[in-house]
């Protein structure tokens, strides 16, 4: 018998809002942090004396801060909480986060801008659970492979179209910060109205005592998740996808900048070859598993990510470094490029096929009332 194909789920409602929740959340997450760490990599005097190299790893770790933090917290209330109800807290908490961003836009205050990113990394920290808990409430065993592939094509593909937005959007001259802070603002009340249409996902543990110690309970979470090999090493491998992931993503500014000389419009493309390959991945997941969660992509996926980041540096060191700053057009005619872009590419979609098995397995096999949990952790 024939199976639908996941994208079938975009007409159903136990999926199409929550999809556009998500999505809108990463689109957000990257039109901000984009459009700031473009405008202090470019434009750094204007803002602080800081080095722009810094400024640049700094954004993005408090930006994870929270998950660090909170992380333990949120994965409780995810599990004793109605699902649907969570989403819509977390949806009115971004809209208050991006006009706080929007003051701090319009008055040069870059530490404000800097709390709004730690403020998004708590919105992100808080949906995190409930995005990969809701699915396998909603969806069928043989649907969450393609559900999961959906979800990371959607943060992705959000994440692209964030950067390239903020990237874009932020350089123009004379309104940049305006479109920005009023985007930012317009795109969180899109994601909130999305989310009224989540329907009803009851909670699993609606009676679970709060543990609000956060070091405690995720020495708790992890003890507990370690009682389950198959879900613990899913758990450090989906750890270490991030961690890969958001080194990579770190670099890019610095890299389109400093090594390949070229202008923020390079380093828009890097970020669009690499998450395009990352949907590419998380789509090819369904047809390569045949519905069925297949844990075998895993490996597959970490082989590819190990070869093309080895690659990715020998092609970073044969790439003829110029003289001049480059435009996307001068960078494509540039000796090596299009190595790099391969490169970038390949990343991306061995790390789609990597991931995506990781979450359904996670989900499959996890204690039902546990899940948000375990996704903490």
């Amino acid at each position: 018998m024939q199976k639908n194909s996941q994208f079938t789920l975009f007409s159903q409602r136990r999926f199409a809002p929550f999809f556009w929740t998500q999505f809108l959340g990463a689109l957000n997450d990257n039109v901000f942090k984009t459009a700031l760490l473009t405008i202090l990599t470019y434009d750094a005097l204007s803002w602080t004396d800081m080095d722009p190299g810094l400024l640049n790893n700094l954004i993005p770790g408090l930006f994870i801060l929270p998950f660090f933090l909170f992380s333990a917290t949120s994965g409780q209330l995810s599990d004793k909480l109605e699902k649907g109800r969570v989403a819509r807290f977390v949806k009115l908490l971004e809209i208050a986060i991006m006009c706080v961003a929007a003051y701090g836009w319009m008055t040069h205050h870059l530490w404000l801008l800097i709390a709004a990113v730690i403020g998004m990394g708590v919105h992100s920290t808080l949906f995190g659970p409930v995005k990969y808990a809701y699915l396998p409430q909603q969806l069928k065993r043989d649907e969450l492979v393609g559900g999961n592939g959906l979800i990371e094509m959607g943060t992705f593909v959000g994440i692209l179209l964030g950067e390239i937005l903020g990237a874009v959007l932020v350089v123009h001259k004379p309104w940049g910060l305006h479109l920005v802070a009023g985007i930012t603002i317009g795109i969180a009340v899109l994601g909130w109205l999305a989310s009224l249409r989540i329907p009803l996902s009851p909670a699993p543990v609606p009676d679970l005592k709060v543990n609000w110690n956060p070091f405690t309970e995720t020495v708790r979470n992890l003890g507990y998740s370690r009682r389950n090999r198959p879900v613990f090493l899913s758990l450090l491998g989906n750890s270490w996808f991030w961690f890969y992931g958001a080194i990579m993503l770190a670099q890019f500014p610095v890299y389109a900048k400093n090594y390949l000389h070229g202008d923020h419009s390079v380093f828009v493309l890097l970020l669009a070859v690499f998450s395009v390959g990352i949907g590419a991945g998380s789509l090819l997941c369904e047809r390569l598993s045949g519905h069925k969660v297949e844990i075998g992509l895993v490996p597959f996926g970490s082989i590819g990510l190990s070869v093309f980041g080895l690659e990715l540096y020998f092609a970073s060191q044969a790439y003829v470094t110029p003289t001049a700053m480059l435009d996307l057009g001068g960078f494509l005619a540039q000796g090596g490029s299009w190595r790099i872009l391969f490169d970038c590419l390949g990343i991306g979609l061995f790390g789609g096929l990597y991931i995506v098995p990781l979450f359904a397995l996670i989900q499959t096999r996890c204690d039902p009332a546990h899940v948000s949990r375990t996704i903490a952790g």
